[in-house]
């Protein structure tokens, strides 16, 4: 019935000519009931005594998302997201399934207005109890008056079901009570539950892994034997759950590379509590001190985890490669190794540096590594003529004391043995993805689409504004061409902010059942096979190697199982993707801040990382970012050029770009907001409590 209206309705349809659909009373009945059905979904739209398709009016279902400033986005069907001022929210909640009309065509996006909400994607707020209201840690919603205090007191950190979403006041009953705002760790849990995480597990999937041990001598056969060979496993010095080793043989001027895989998905089984539970999750949260796996510490750190001297179940690619870098030869197989060293980056960078300690320590193996870089830098060599880009982005660390107090912050710093692993592991993936796609069966890519136009023009823009040269841009933006900016501002003013708007330039790389390619990687082929511990994805490819490679269970019901199912997978572990990655970031900010509290009046030479109508955001070398605000920066008046980014005094006509070095005082910093406020030295005017100055 739902085909047949679809097909019928092409323009203004009456309900008259709908009826004669109807051959009969129960037709009827179905006929009602999917109309009404269609008009909840936002695919049809009454109109007097007659039916339309929405789109024929401007009218969309979509996903709205807003800002903390109070307007929104909504994502439709449409290439374009559609604009939505504050006054035209009509109550919608951030993530929410809404109707949107298009009410004109603005100056970039479309601009509507929210008819009303289809679905409340948000039933659960988290927030801080204070006198019979919460007040949500997420800014984005209004405090919510709650009924019954379950046993929460001023301070209490609690979870609270939303029980009345109406006239922009919620309503709710608390939950959970998660503790003291105070107690040790309760800040990070609350974001954890925040973007729906949990540190517990099921008892059902415990109860699944009770029995668990070691590996069982019945469990080889059918195994490749690689336990013999000089498998090693590179990780950071606080990793435990040591997803891949890789075993390197060089003769001549070619190398064999093994790169064998914990066999997670032999102790995770199709549609147990532990493989629901797992896809729920999607993927491990790693958090400043503490990690939020996706599967339990029994398997992760334990029977999965290839520790050294124990044997463990592993999937291997092994690869033949040239002195190009391109593998002449693969196969992938079921294999057991015995990892023979736990290496750490640190030890591994020095002794590619020529550390006479360390070398001597690992006397056995040290030419390994040298091999190990050799190849590292022709796979390198290899992804840059084709155009990959390298982006060089070195991340915050922070360090926490005993009581989650953040006590240092530093930049983590990629050196040889960090890029050796990526680049074994790149050419894995990219090996399982060609000869999958080449294989037409079902499977789970990585894949990344081009960049926005608008957004690569404001890129482009600025690197010609910071004086950098930008070629080929006639014919669409290469990987290529950014790969060539990227080397252009290596280590000069602004190449942070170009690496930062470049990214966000970019589209995101999600998971898909298609092979569509990987712009960023340059490449037409990409999977993700090398984490399975901590990524669902990789679980997943491996539980197809298993199907179709190792068992041939070629039959057409198996085909199309895992047909039908491939593509909701690939949804939920991009969308879980994208929460883990909030989730970091909400700790990160929040701990920066934190940090930041400890240093107020103190001064820092930072670097001006992006420039906006309100002011201008400077980072520190350690990361940390703040906002000078533009009514803090009272020796002149300020106007922001948005053609140009920058911000021009009036008067003085002194300027402000993106890439400058600028010295600043930290005048405000708060915890709960996760934000940091900071002023330009040498400018006495400027207000020191700057809480109500940043945008709403």
């Amino acid at each position: 019935m739902r085909d047949i209206i679809l097909k019928t309705i092409k323009k203004t349809t009456s309900i008259e000519q709908l009826q004669q659909l109807a051959t009969d009373a129960s037709a009827f009945k179905e006929l009602i009931k999917t109309l009404n059905e269609l008009e909840d979904e936002g695919v049809l739209v009454q109109v007097g005594d007659a039916y339309d398709l929405a789109s024929n009016r401007g009218i969309y279902a979509g996903i709205i998302l807003i800002n903390k400033k109070g307007f929104g986005f909504v994502e439709t069907e449409l290439e374009q997201d559609i604009y939505i001022p504050k006054k035209d929210i009509n109550n919608a909640m951030h993530t929410d399934k809404v109707l949107v009309q298009i009410t004109h065509q603005g100056h970039l996006k479309p601009e509507g207005k929210i008819l009303r909400v289809l679905e409340r994607n948000n039933k659960e707020i988290i927030g801080l109890y204070r006198d019979g209201y919460v007040l949500p840690d997420d800014f984005l919603y209004s405090k919510c008056k709650i009924e019954g205090k379950h046993n929460a007191v001023n301070g209490h950190k609690v979870k609270v079901e939303i029980t009345d979403y109406y006239n922009n006041v919620l309503k709710g009953k608390i939950i959970d009570v998660i503790g003291h705002k105070n107690d040790p760790g309760i800040d990070i849990l609350s974001i954890i539950m925040k973007h729906k995480f949990k540190p517990e597990f099921p008892n059902a999937v415990m109860n699944q892994i009770k029995d668990v041990e070691e590996v069982k001598d019945s469990e080889l056969k059918g195994r490749k034997d690689l336990r013999d060979k000089m498998f090693i496993t590179i990780d950071g010095a606080d990793a435990k759950d040591l997803d891949d080793a890789v075993c390197l043989e060089k003769n001549g001027d070619k190398f064999k590379l093994y790169v064998s895989i914990a066999d997670v998905s032999h102790y995770v089984k199709e549609d147990t509590p532990l493989d629901k539970e797992a896809l729920k999750r999607s993927t491990s949260v790693y958090l400043v001190d503490r990690v939020v796996p996706m599967l339990p510490h029994k398997l992760s750190n334990g029977i999965c985890s290839l520790n050294p001297h124990v044997d463990r179940l592993t999937l291997t690619c092994e690869m033949d490669i040239d002195k190009k870098g391109n593998v002449v030869d693969h196969s992938i197989y079921e294999s057991v190794i015995n990892s023979k060293y736990r290496m750490t980056y640190k030890d591994v960078n020095l002794i590619l540096k020529g550390d006479i300690e360390k070398q001597t320590e690992y006397a056995e193996i040290v030419h390994l590594f040298y091999d190990m870089n050799k190849l590292r830098q022709i796979l390198n060599e290899r992804r840059v003529q084709r155009g990959a880009i390298n982006f060089e982005t070195n991340e915050p660390k922070i360090t926490v004391n005993d009581i989650g107090k953040p006590v240092e912050i530093s930049l983590r710093h990629r050196e040889e043995s960090e890029k050796i692993i990526e680049e074994m592991m790149l050419i894995a993936n990219e090996t399982v993805a060609e000869h999958f796609h080449w294989l037409d069966l079902p499977f789970i890519y990585r894949v990344h689409d081009e960049p926005d136009e608008v957004k690569m023009n404001g890129l482009i823009k600025l690197a010609r504004m910071l004086g950098f040269n930008i070629k080929g841009v006639q014919n669409g933006v290469h990987p290529q061409m950014l790969q060539d900016l990227l080397e252009q501002v290596e280590d000069r003013p602004g190449s942070h902010a170009i690496n930062t708007m470049m990214l966000r330039s970019m589209a995101k790389a999600v998971y898909s059942n298609h092979s569509t390619g990987h712009y960023g990687l340059a490449t037409q082929f990409y999977t993700h096979f090398t984490s399975p511990i901590r990524r669902y994805p990789d679980l997943i490819v491996h539980r197809l190697i298993r199907e179709f490679e190792i068992k041939k269970n070629l039959s057409e019901n198996n085909i199309n199982h895992y047909d039908v199912i491939m593509p909701d997978i690939a949804w939920q572990t991009s969308k879980r993707e994208r929460d883990a990655i909030a989730c970091e970031r909400d700790v990160e900010s929040m701990k920066m801040a934190e940090y930041m509290m400890d240093h107020i009046d103190e001064e820092f030479t930072g670097v001006v990382s992006s420039v906006t109508s309100f002011g201008m955001f400077v980072e520190l070398p350690n990361g940390v970012e703040g906002l000078v605000h533009i009514n803090d920066m009272k020796d002149d008046y300020y106007e922001y050029h948005q053609e140009r980014f920058i911000l021009v005094g009036r008067r003085k006509k002194k300027v402000y770009t993106i890439g400058d070095a600028v010295k600043v005082r930290c005048i405000n910093a708060s915890k709960r907001e996760a934000k940091v406020d900071f002023m330009v030295v040498g400018d006495k005017n400027a207000k020191r409590n700057r809480k109500n100055n940043r945008p709403k």
